[in-house]
């Protein structure tokens, strides 16, 4: 049996919307998957009442317009009592298609309920199994599927059984030309799926994998970072207070290797003397919840040591007054106008920054960076170490006059 069951009645803009009355849907949630139902009426948006989701019965119209709604909500609380009786699940799909006269094979599996009972089982394993950016990357992808399936099919959901390789191909399509992902991106989220597709191969619910003839592949991408002279223009270069807060919290990101969020949430308490006697931070990373074990360079415990007395950071105690990502980034535009870098900065640069120009480049093991950076594998790391055909040209020259005969 169902543990929660939901409807509201609600306005819903068709595209290109501009005037006029606006069709009403029913939205119908059953434990957390929700499909909607239109009602083959309009209403003007000034006659409709949001909070109650009726229209504004004092009208002329409204007890009418209201009353066929009402119908229509025991037509749906009586589909749902017949599945009862039949002993059938109730499922938000199931229901719908009891209230419109569709036939539903007692077995049949959807691909949306299913996701979404992953993704139900996956949220309550947070900060155990999965980090909370996992969580957020297998919702939006689930969005994602249930925009898709809605926009090509004109269903609510869609039987596990039907899925193909025609699907796929038809997905990696909406997602790069409806969505306009970028390839790396699209392929995320068909990665993301294709765990719910391996999921029901192993359940028994689907015969073929319909990815068997998908290629995966991701594209290479070019990772920017500062050069050496690039940091130290960043560095000594002054500033007024505004923009010197943002270029020490993006300096302390170059020198750290810690991403946007990490930065932001970093506690005072997560800085502690290692077994060495100097100072460390010791943290997860939002993103993986994976432990990064950083060393603190001198120009990042400048940087700590500067806003230590900030009246924002003794409040909140965390270790610098970051502000919102969104005002960081306008003013590391003007920060990198005024430097005259010809780089668009953002707090992956930082991160590559640290990986390449400030470790890998100064001959830091790959493996070490990898473990200060919180990556899950090497290969994550590799990708940076590709761009320092400099470092090549290095490596190459120790090693010339032995082999000069």
């Amino acid at each position: 049996m169902e543990t929660s069951f939901g409807l509201f009645f609600f306005l819903k803009k068709p595209k290109g919307y501009k005037e006029g009355e606006i069709p009403v849907y029913m939205r119908l949630t059953v434990d957390g998957v929700s499909c909607e139902i239109s009602t083959k009426r309009k209403v003007d948006a000034a006659k409709w009442n949001v909070s109650a989701g009726r229209m504004i019965a004092r009208l002329d119209a409204g007890k009418t317009f209201n009353g066929y709604l009402d119908t229509l909500q025991q037509k749906l609380f009586e589909a749902k009592r017949k599945l009862l009786e039949l002993d059938l699940p109730v499922t938000c799909t199931s229901v719908k298609n009891k209230m419109l006269g569709i036939e539903e094979k007692k077995d049949e599996r959807m691909v949306l309920e299913i996701f979404a009972y992953h993704n139900k089982q996956m949220n309550e394993l947070v900060g155990k199994d999965y980090a909370a950016g996992t969580m957020q990357r297998f919702e939006t992808a689930l969005r994602h599927t249930r925009s898709f399936i809605e926009y090509k099919y004109g269903v609510a959901d869609y039987p596990i059984s039907k899925l193909d390789f025609e699907f796929i191909k038809e997905y990696e399509f909406w997602l790069k030309s409806v969505r306009n992902c970028d390839h790396n991106t699209t392929m995320k989220y068909l990665a993301n799926f294709k765990k719910i597709v391996i999921h029901c191969i192993k359940s028994g619910w689907l015969v073929k994998d319909p990815f068997m003839a998908f290629k995966m592949t991701k594209r290479e991408v070019d990772r920017v970072a500062l050069t050496e002279p690039e940091l130290k223009a960043l560095v000594q270069k002054n500033f007024g207070t505004r923009l010197k807060l943002v270029r020490d919290i993006f300096l302390f990101s170059c020198f750290t290797g810690l991403a946007y969020a990490d930065v932001k949430k970093l506690k005072r308490s997560e800085v502690t003397i290692g077994n060495d006697g100097e100072e460390w931070i010791v943290c997860k990373r939002q993103k993986t919840d994976v432990p990064s074990h950083i060393p603190l360079l001198p120009m990042a415990k400048k940087l700590l040591d500067e806003y230590y007395n900030h009246p924002q950071c003794i409040e909140t105690g965390m270790v610098l007054p970051v502000h919102s990502n969104q005002k960081m980034n306008a003013y590391l535009k003007e920060i990198a106008d005024i430097c005259g870098l010809n780089k668009e900065l953002t707090y992956h640069i930082a991160r590559h920054t640290f990986a390449t120009t400030v470790t890998l480049s100064n001959g830091m093991p790959i493996e070490t960076v990898s473990k200060m950076l919180g990556h899950r594998n090497l290969k994550t790391t590799q990708h940076y170490a590709k761009i320092l055909n400099n470092k090549i040209g290095e490596d190459m020259k120790a090693i010339k006059d032995k082999w000069n005969f």
